[in-house]
């Protein structure tokens, strides 16, 4: 016994003693921009990649539709509802099916039906209704956000797998503040991790949920929000507590005040990061995964900036504007912008 205790000594003393290999953030100098559909008429907010691989998006004109990257071949439809022009910026997956929410009102949210052509589980007629993201915890639980109304954030749950969606009641919603709302610029104002969801808003408060959105808390960041065009526009989650946001004004683009910001607490706490400093308004960021939360990218029609720092300080990229990007690995992506959906490579 006394020979099998001095054994598993020496082996943990031994574990103990390796060092992790140290990290070492890459130094990309440009992007290439791969166009993989263009029309003079499309708007693209709200891009998914399935797990196939494969690339969603819905857009305005009520188009939506799916690639295809083995035959790089598109899928792509209209969704009519009376005579009205749809137009859907938030957008969502589970493993079987696809989901699209369109803005103003009526707020119409579809999903997958049976038959392959989208149904519609959600329907909401409240003046005053506009909603900005969604996004799915797991295959069961999912969740969407919109501005307020009756004095709190519209927030819709779904525990059926999005059979059926429920809206929260403001009694057991934090109170909003006058005017407030998500920018619908991205389909990333809100983030997800484990059972946590975090809700950026145009005050610069951030809303966390705990408990897939049972209850809720709120946290006002030193974000920008003076204006109605100013506030958190995107924010991105590594882990449950390494976040990042990104905003400003999408009127004064180049304004780089006050609009990046970081939390190493899970939310609780904000802190500016790379103030005064490039870039101005981006209306998306996201963490590169499996870079230890070193690496980001941010876009906006004004451009592609990088970071190796944890958002501590950026490099401009690329003049090419998009409005939202998702990564399918630590360095490729797509991407949705005005009248077109690219593939970007990053490059060393």
């Amino acid at each position: 016994m006394k020979q099998l205790f001095v054994t598993l000594l020496l082996i943990t003393t031994l574990f103990s003693c390796q060092k992790k290999a140290e990290f070492i953030p890459r130094d990309f100098k440009s992007v290439a921009v791969e166009e993989i559909i263009e029309d003079s008429l499309l708007s693209v907010r709200a891009i998914e990649i399935l797990n196939d691989k494969s690339l969603a998006f819905a857009a305005n004109n009520g188009m939506f539709g799916l690639y295809n990257p083995n035959t790089k071949m598109w899928q792509s439809s209209v969704q009519q509802y009376d005579s009205l022009n749809l137009h859907f910026r938030a957008v969502a997956h589970t493993s079987s099916d696809f989901f699209m929410l369109s803005i103003e009102n009526p707020a119409l949210l579809y999903k997958t039906g049976d038959d392959g052509r989208m149904q519609l589980v959600y329907k909401e007629t409240t003046e005053g209704v506009f909603y900005d993201a969604m996004t799915f915890w797991n295959d069961t639980e999912g969740v969407a956000v919109g501005d307020s109304v009756d004095g709190c954030l519209s927030i819709i749950i779904t525990r059926d797998g999005g059979q059926s969606w429920n809206k929260m009641s403001c009694e057991n919603l934090p109170e909003g503040e006058v005017g407030e709302g998500a920018f619908a610029a991205s389909n990333t104002n809100i983030a997800v991790m484990g059972d946590k969801a975090w809700v950026a808003t145009t005050k610069g408060n951030v809303y966390l949920t705990e408990d897939k959105g049972k209850t809720w808390t709120v946290t006002k960041s030193p974000m920008i929000q003076d204006a109605e065009t100013e506030g958190i526009y995107s924010v991105a989650f590594y882990d449950d507590n390494l976040g990042y946001a990104i905003g400003g004004d999408f009127t004064k683009p180049d304004a780089n005040k006050a609009n990046k910001m970081k939390t190493v607490d899970g939310g609780k706490t904000w802190n500016l990061v790379a103030d005064g400093q490039m870039p101005g308004y981006r209306s998306c960021v996201q963490f590169l995964p499996n870079r230890e939360g070193k690496e980001l990218i941010a876009t906006g029609f004004k451009g592609i900036d990088y970071s190796k720092d944890g958002g501590e300080s950026w490099m401009h990229l690329s003049d090419e504007g998009f409005y939202t990007i998702r990564f399918i690995n630590d360095s490729t992506a797509y991407a949705g912008g005005s009248k077109r959906i690219a593939k970007l490579t990053f490059r060393e």
